[in-house]
């Protein structure tokens, strides 16, 4: 087993390292989600904390870490005998993005169950988490039906598993900890809330902390055994402060003050549910244990809403997460105890390397922030725009979004599970059965006996069990819905600058990322004006980048629609190399124009034909406004083999017509 980097050796990244540590004092705290950016020791911290969690009393042989004091009689190793439990270290088990169903809960083996009537189980990660602690690195990317059965055990405390009248049950209680990288899509509100507490991390911009960090990696790659040696000094005494703040953490008194000032601070900032006022009360309980304390001060309340509230205050997914921290202060202050006074304004451990909340950057590295929204007078990289007299506008911001029609791409899919277009998923109605390829997952009972039945005789049966065999194991085909690469072609030209236009227009887009976030779909931008098209954003799950590409989108020149159309087409070719299954959805967003160059009009129906030709789904956003209608983006619409709609069409509550589907067939459709 390779030696884990230590702990106490991880540079800086405070915050990270107390959710961890706080974590480990009051598991019922509730987890910790750590978000940030690739290379900031995410998971090595999270790796280096069981390493220093207390031992665990399980049941010796029992599969499922059963406590010996208090044994779970649903226990499928069980009943337990009475006698002296093992002492084992804390597991640490890891869920892989792309684990099976399979995997994550356990399989039954149905043979054996039909024939014999056993529940022979074979268990799962989440039996081996139980008392523990559940690692899902890139937690973001995680399948929606594994998630959702993370959010069933997480809420139950226990895991079943049922195939067709057989079930297991057993007990799944741990710490879950997740690492992400927001740049690679949000995660569903449902399971962001099961995270107790929250942690943005960045990497140090201090040149003295990045050289240590270097240092200490290099001699940890060199010799790991003697590195962590040099640490065992200080990876005891956490230990043994963890210990003795759990013995103190049962005397910890949460007056009624702290409890006032956590449920203002809840509703000051409109949490939703009841969850966030249970978790800050445990986090300030834990750490003021933490510090040693019986009880808890205001300022244990200030950090643990810095920990607790971040991700829950989120309106809409493409808000920022974090927290006003003078709204806090000002709140803490006016539902504050008389005789605690405030005389530090920021004390406790809130403070760390970045000097915010949850890791972000201290306000003075934030200027860049107020140019941004001013970069796009001066134009995207200082780009030349084509035609006299025409320049580029500033960006305007988006109308407020709506609800959307649903497009869908035609036939059946195999692509990843989401919720926009048919697909053969593990999930959803059944629809037929087959013969299983690998591994049986869900039995299609009623195929398995009329496949089983006419060899009764011939097998020798003479009792009243069925006589099955693998060969008469029929898997249940299941239909469901499919997520998908919607790829927006956004027309940027000066034809569309018409501020009140370009908002509507905007909003629209806006809308229609809003509809793929919830669809957990894949998203890209192009953007196409003046000579050029850029790829403003390449395809990603992260629909919040999308969002903000959108926002700063300046407009101006002519209207390279081929370009735009050309270039959607090479990222869709790309794409396809990566991940074949998904299928695309193109939307352009435009009015149909094209300008600039020798033939516009020709070559923009020549670009448009290559879609036709290889059976991509289509749809064109008419964008068209005004009492006299060219229809240009219709026409555009049928070269491309898909369909148009107006800006009033898109409406979820238009009455302009029904929900309509993307016309055309699809290159994989069924």
């Amino acid at each position: 087993m390779s030696t884990p980097y230590p702990f106490t050796a991880v540079v800086g990244q405070d915050d990270l390292r107390l959710a961890l540590l706080l974590n480990a004092v009051s598991p019922q705290v509730g987890g910790v989600l750590v978000r940030g950016e690739k290379g900031t020791a995410k998971s090595t911290a999270v790796r280096a904390l069981a390493a220093l969690m207390p031992e665990t009393e399980v049941v010796p042989g029992c599969r499922f870490s059963c406590d010996p004091a208090a044994p779970d009689p649903s226990c499928p190793d069980g009943p337990h005998e009475s006698r002296p439990g093992a002492r084992r270290p804390t597991a640490l088990v890891e869920l892989p993005v792309g684990a099976s169903e399979d995997r994550l809960v356990g399989a039954l083996d149905i043979e054996r169950a039909l024939a014999e009537g056993v529940k022979a189980f074979e268990p799962g990660l989440l039996a081996g988490a139980h008392r523990g602690i559940l690692y899902v690195d890139e937690v973001n990317l995680l399948n929606d039906h594994l998630v959702d059965l993370l959010l069933d055990a997480a809420a139950m405390g226990a895991s079943y598993v049922e195939r067709e009248g057989v079930s297991v049950r057993h007990a799944a209680r741990f710490l879950l900890v997740g690492t992400m990288n927001p740049e690679e899509g949000e995660l569903r509100p449902q399971l962001l809330d099961r995270f107790g507490l929250t942690v943005e991390v960045k990497a140090s911009r201090e040149p003295d902390q990045r050289v240590e960090v270097v240092r200490r990696r290099l001699a940890y790659d060199d010799a790991p055994e003697e590195f962590a040696a040099r640490w065992a000094g200080e990876e005891a005494a956490v230990r043994q402060r963890i210990m003795a703040a759990r013995e103190l953490l049962s005397s910890v008194r949460l007056g009624d003050g702290a409890l006032r000032q956590i449920a203002a601070t809840c509703a000051s900032f409109e949490v939703d549910g009841m969850r966030a006022d249970i978790v800050m009360a445990r986090t300030a309980t834990a750490l003021a244990a933490w510090a040693g304390r019986t009880d808890v001060l205001a300022e244990d309340v200030r950090q643990a809403a810095l920990l607790a509230l971040p991700h829950r205050r989120r309106r809409n997914p493409f808000d920022a997460p974090g927290l006003d921290e003078d709204k806090l202060d000002e709140t803490l202050e006016e539902f504050g105890e008389q005789d605690e006074g405030d005389d530090d304004p920021d004390p406790g451990p809130d403070g760390g390397p970045e000097g915010g909340p949850g890791g972000q950057p201290a306000p003075e590295d934030g200027p860049q922030g107020d140019d941004t929204s001013a970069r796009p007078e001066g134009g995207e990289g200082g780009e030349p725009q084509a035609g006299p007299g025409v320049g580029e506008r500033s960006a305007v911001r988006a109308a407020e979004p709506f609800r959307t029609k649903t497009l869908s791409v035609p036939g059946v899919g195999e692509g990843a599970a989401g919720r926009r277009s048919r697909a053969r998923t593990e999930r959803g109605r059944t629809t037929g059965a087959r013969r299983p390829r690998g591994a049986l997952t869900k039995l299609h009972l009623a195929a398995t006996v009329q496949a089983a039945a006419p060899h009764q005789r011939a097998r020798g049966r003479n009792g009243p069990g069925l006589v099955v065999r693998r060969d008469d194991l029929r898997q249940a085909v299941r239909e469901g819905h499919e997520s998908n690469l919607v790829l927006f072609v956004v027309d940027a030209s000066g034809s569309m600058a018409a501020r009140q236009r370009m908002s509507a227009v905007k909003g629209a887009v806006l809308s229609l990322l809003l509809d793929a976030y919830q669809r957990r779909d894949k998203v890209g931008l192009v953007t196409f004006r003046g000579t050029a098209a850029e790829v403003a954003l390449p395809p990603t799950s992260s629909v919040d980048a999308a969002a903000a590409r959108l926002e700063s989108l300046p407009t101006g020149g002519r209207t390279p629609l081929s370009a735009g159309l050309l270039k959607a087409h090479d990222v869709l070719r790309v794409e396809r190399l990566r991940d074949p299954s998904r299928r695309a959805l193109v939307v352009v967003v435009t009015d149909g124009r094209a300008t600039g160059g020798p033939e516009p009009v020709a070559l923009a129906g020549r670009a448009a034909r290559l879609f036709a030709a290889e059976g991509t789904a289509s749809v064109v956003v008419d964008c068209e406004a005004g009492p006299v209608r060219l229809g240009l983006a219709g026409q555009l619409a049928g070269e491309l083999g898909g369909t148009a709609v107006t800006l009033d069409e898109l409406r979820a509550d238009s009455i302009a017509g029904l929900v309509r589907d993307v016309q055309g067939t699809s290159r994989r459709a069924a």
